[in-house]
C-alpha cells in the first residue's frame, strides 16, 4: 500500500502496476536524455540522432503524461468507487448495528417480562409455601397439643400405677390377703395348662384340710395337691439385711414344708408328694442360690418347690401324664373302632367286586347291543339298494309260494 496526497494506491492493483511501470519508463528516459546531453558535447555527428531521439522522447513523453492523466482518472475512479464502497459498508454496518440494536432491545424486553414472570410465580410459590408452612406448623402445634395430652393421660395411669403398687404392697404384707394372691396367680396358671376337669381348686381332703389346688393324676402316682402360701416377712426381713434374718427365713420354709407334707400327703388318697407354690421368682431364686439345704430337705419331706416357671413346666409334664392316661383308658374304644372300621373296609371291597362284575356284564352287553347295531345297518344298507338278488338265497327257505299246491 502506497499513500500519495492522501490518496492510497494498492501495489496489486493492475493500474497502479502500470503507472508505476510508465513512471520507471519515464526516469528511466530522462536518464538517457541526460546521458545524451552530456555525450552531446564529446560528439557533435551524434547531435542530430540525438535531436530525432529527443523528438521521439518527447512524443513518449507526452504518451507518457497522457497515460498519466489516465492513471489520474483512473486512481480518482477507484478513490471513488472505495469512497462510496466505504459508505454501502458504513451504511450496511450502521443498518445491521440497528437491527441487532433493536434485537437487543427486544430480547432485553422480553427477559424483563419473562423475569416479571418468574418473579410473580416465585412470589406466588413463597405465599403459598408459607401458607402451607402455616398450616404445617399449626397442625404440629396440634399435634404436639394431643400428645402432651396423651402423656398427660399417662402420667395419671403412672400416678394410678403407683398406687396399685402400693396397693400390692399391702396385698402382700397381709398373711391372708398375700394367700389369696397366691392362689389367683396358681389358678391363672393352672387353667392355662391343664384342662378344666383335671384339677379342683379349694378341694377338702379326707382329714379335713382344705388345698389350694389338687390335681387329678391317675395312679400312679395319684392326686397331687399344690399349696400357694409362702413366707414373704422372712424374705423381705432377709432382703433388708437384719440381724437374724437368714436364720428366721431358714426356719419359716422349713415349717411352711413341715405343714404341707403333714396336711396333703395321704395314703391312698393323694400321690406321695406334693408341690409348694411360690408367686414370687425371687424368693424362688434366693432358696436355691443360699439356702439349697431347705431345698433338699424338701425334697427328703417330698415337697417340691416351684416358682411360676418351673411350675408352667411342671404342669406341663403333668398334662403329658393325663394325656397318656386318658388315651389308655381308650385304648379298648379305639380297638373296637378299627375292628368296626376295618370290617366296614372289607364290605366296601366287597361291594366294589359286585360293582367290577356288573360292570362287566354291562359291558358285554353293550358289545352285543353294538354287533346288532352294525349287522342291522349293513341289513338296512341292503334294502336301500335293492339288492334282492342276494338276498334271496339266504330268505329262500322262508319265502311264501303265491301257486296253490297242485298246480
Amino acid at each position: 500500500m502506497i499513500e500519495l496526497n492522501g490518496y492510497t494506491f494498492d501495489l496489486s492493483d493492475p493500474l497502479v502496476l502500470a503507472a508505476l511501470g510508465g513512471a520507471a519508463v519515464v526516469l528511466l528516459m530522462l536518464i538517457l536524455l541526460i546521458a545524451a546531453v552530456r555525450a552531446a558535447g564529446r560528439s557533435a555527428r551524434m547531435a542530430e540522432p540525438l535531436a530525432r531521439q529527443m523528438q521521439v522522447l518527447g512524443g513518449h513523453v507526452q504518451q507518457l503524461g497522457l497515460g498519466q492523466e489516465q492513471l489520474r482518472g483512473g486512481l480518482q475512479t477507484v478513490s471513488d468507487t472505495q469512497a462510496n464502497a466505504q459508505t454501502q459498508v458504513i451504511q450496511t454496518v450502521e443498518r445491521r448495528l440497528a437491527s441487532v440494536q433493536q434485537q437487543m432491545n427486544d430480547r432485553l424486553a422480553e427477559n424483563a417480562m419473562k423475569s416479571a414472570r418468574a418473579l410473580a410465580e416465585m412470589q406466588e410459590r413463597m405465599k403459598e409455601t408459607l401458607h402451607g408452612g402455616s398450616e404445617k406448623t399449626t397442625k404440629s402445634l396440634t399435634e404436639l397439643q394431643e400428645r402432651l395430652k396423651v402423656i398427660d393421660r399417662a402420667q395419671e395411669n403412672i400416678t394410678r400405677l403407683s398406687g396399685d403398687v402400693l396397693s400390692l404392697q399391702d396385698i402382700l404384707s397381709n398373711k391372708q390377703t398375700r394367700g389369696a394372691f397366691g392362689e389367683i396367680q396358681l389358678n391363672d396358671i393352672v387353667s392355662k395348662a391343664l384342662p378344666s376337669d383335671s384339677y379342683t381348686l379349694q378341694a377338702t381332703l379326707s382329714n379335713g384340710k382344705r388345698a389350694d389346688c389338687l390335681i387329678h393324676l391317675p395312679n400312679p402316682p395319684g392326686p397331687i395337691v399344690i399349696d400357694a402360701k409362702f413366707p414373704l416377712e422372712a424374705y423381705e426381713k432377709l432382703r433388708a439385711g437384719e440381724a437374724g434374718a437368714p436364720q428366721a427365713f431358714r426356719a419359716s420354709v422349713k415349717a411352711h414344708i413341715k405343714a404341707i407334707s403333714e396336711r396333703y400327703l395321704i395314703e391312698g388318697e393323694t400321690a406321695d408328694g406334693a408341690l409348694m407354690f411360690l408367686p414370687s421368682e425371687a424368693v424362688y431364686a434366693e432358696l436355691h442360690a443360699n439356702f439349697p439345704e431347705v431345698v433338699r430337705e424338701g425334697f427328703n419331706a417330698r415337697v417340691w418347690i416351684v416358682s411360676p416357671t418351673t411350675c408352667m413346666a411342671t404342669l406341663n409334664t403333668m398334662r403329658a401324664i393325663l394325656k397318656d392316661a386318658r388315651m389308655r383308658e381308650q385304648a379298648g374304644a379305639i380297638r373296637t373302632t378299627l375292628k368296626q372300621l376295618h370290617r366296614d373296609v372289607e364290605l366296601v371291597v366287597e361291594r366294589v367286586g359286585k360293582l367290577n362284575t356288573h360292570f362287566g356284564q354291562a359291558r358285554k352287553d353293550i358289545e352285543d347291543i353294538t354287533v346288532a347295531a352294525e349287522r342291522a345297518g349293513k341289513r338296512a344298507t341292503k334294502l336301500d339298494n335293492f339288492d334282492f338278488e342276494e338276498l334271496a338265497p339266504e330268505s329262500a327257505p322262508d319265502m311264501v309260494p303265491l301257486t296253490r299246491a297242485g298246480e
